[in-house]
């Protein structure tokens, strides 16, 4: 509506500036001046009356109806500066195109005039016509375009977005002025454009966090097993030198302290890849059915040396999700392995996989891991996805635990949008379920075909 309004003012002044009584009012004073002249003409040299009548309408019609370049000029090089000031230019599309990141081009108005392709594909539904705030809604965006606007300054503002994961992002804000505006006219006015360039800092802060709690929790927890190895060294060079038993024994313990911190390793470099990657949403087709019988083979010999049975119940089809295949194996691995270690009492452990859907959740697969050892006392439920969290240290550590599988198991499911439950009585062993949501027929056919 602003637009229409505005070309009809832009055409009513048109026809104003080309009509025959403006044109006669810019030369108004022209035609005193011929007027003037007649009268002296006649008093003075004696010039007939008809004749001066004659010069003097010759004089208006010429005022009238013969156009002046200069105020035709005038009038069109503006109406085209109005123009280019609703709309952007080619070279300017161009331009905006050929950068990698998101960018906008808004008027003075917060009226979006283009969008790259890197925007649309990251702001689904984003067209020109609608307002800036349709597509970009952190409010520190909208103040900052605002005081551009009202300043005529860049701006460069970063800010956090909780929803679905967290991610950062940094803009920045910059007016355009398009050629023909001088610097009075900018000050008085609001900027032609405003170009706004958005650039996602979300897997620069993630390896910035990585590092810190990678240096944090490494320190924290490998200190015990380097002073047990420190120790025995010390020992194994001095009193027990020569005592061949003594080294046996402290070596074996060395191993295994050596191999916690292996293990410690693995784990928080594994966790800090997971994180990394915690933004971006696999686009791979993954049977669960085949997970979760490749797991329980792989298992099968830790079941067999803790006389445990893994009892299987997985449906004939294929549940297909959306995942990467590794990542979903080391989820039902981490849960398979805890009930094998922790609940080696039960004699059993259930595996299961079903369909499920309900009035308020779209339909989903479900993995039930259940156990049937001593269970988890309820004051540590809320805490067991926690890092390097332990419901009992000196089990966990005694069974070559972490205290970082379910802080991984957690971290993968947040990527696969998936949830974790846990249900658990003391003495009654405990259940852990994941919901993950399934793909329709047809639905990533292009993916499981390549893959």
């Amino acid at each position: 509506m602003t637009d229409s309004h505005s070309s009809e003012e832009e055409a009513a002044e048109a026809k104003a500036a080309a009509s025959p009584l403006t044109r006669i009012g810019e030369a108004r004073w022209i035609l005193v001046t011929a007027v003037s002249a007649v009268l002296y003409g006649m008093f003075t040299y004696g010039v007939s009356l008809w004749s001066g009548i004659v010069a003097m309408l010759a004089l208006t019609s010429v005022a009238a109806f013969v156009p002046r370049r200069s105020v035709n000029r005038r009038v069109k090089l503006k109406a085209q500066r109005e123009i280019r000031k609703m709309w952007p230019g080619t070279g300017m599309k161009v331009t905006v195109n050929a950068l990698p990141t998101p960018c906008f081009v808004a008027d003075g108005r917060g009226i979006t005039r283009y969008v790259n392709a890197q925007a649309q594909s990251l702001y689904q539904g984003v067209k020109p016509g609608d307002p800036l705030s349709f597509s970009l809604r952190a409010p520190s965006l909208l103040e900052a375009f605002d005081r551009v606007c009202s300043t005529g300054r860049t701006e460069r503002i970063s800010w956090i977005e909780k929803v679905p994961t967290e991610t950062w992002y940094e803009a920045h804000i910059a007016p355009i002025y398009m050629p023909g505006s001088n610097t009075a006219e900018r000050s008085r006015s609001l900027p032609d454009f405003i170009l706004v360039v958005i650039q996602d800092l979300t897997e620069n802060r993630r390896l910035e966090r990585m590092r810190s709690d990678f240096v944090a929790n490494a320190s924290h927890e490998l200190r015990t097993p380097l002073a047990s190895l420190t120790g025995f060294i010390e020992t194994l060079q001095g009193p027990a030198k020569n005592d061949r038993e003594a080294q046996d024994r402290f070596l074996s313990i060395m191993l295994d302290q050596a191999g916690r911190m292996r293990r410690l390793i693995d784990d928080i470099l594994s966790l800090s890849r997971i994180e990394l990657k915690a933004h971006v949403r696999p686009d791979s087709v993954v049977d669960l059915c085949e997970v979760v019988r490749h797991t329980s083979d792989a298992l099968s010999p830790l079941a067999r040396d803790l006389n445990v049975t893994i009892r299987l119940d997985v449906p004939d089809q294929a549940a297909r999700v959306m995942g990467e295949r590794d990542e979903l194996i080391q989820v039902t691995e981490n849960l398979i392995e805890n009930a094998l270690k922790y609940g080696s009492e039960g004699e059993f452990v259930d595996v299961s996989l079903s369909n499920r859907s309900d009035a308020v959740e779209a339909a989903g697969w479900e993995l039930s891991v259940r156990d049937y050892g001593d269970g988890i006392p309820t004051e540590h439920l809320p805490r067991l996805t926690e890092r390097f969290y332990r419901v009992d240290v000196e089990s966990s550590r005694a069974l070559k635990g972490t205290g970082l599988g379910l802080a991984i198991v957690k971290h993968i499911l947040t990527r696969h949008r998936a949830r974790l439950d846990v249900e658990s009585e003391p003495g009654n062993g405990a259940v852990f379920k994941v919901r993950l949501p399934s793909i329709a027929e047809g639905e990533g056919a292009e993916e499981a075909a390549s893959s």
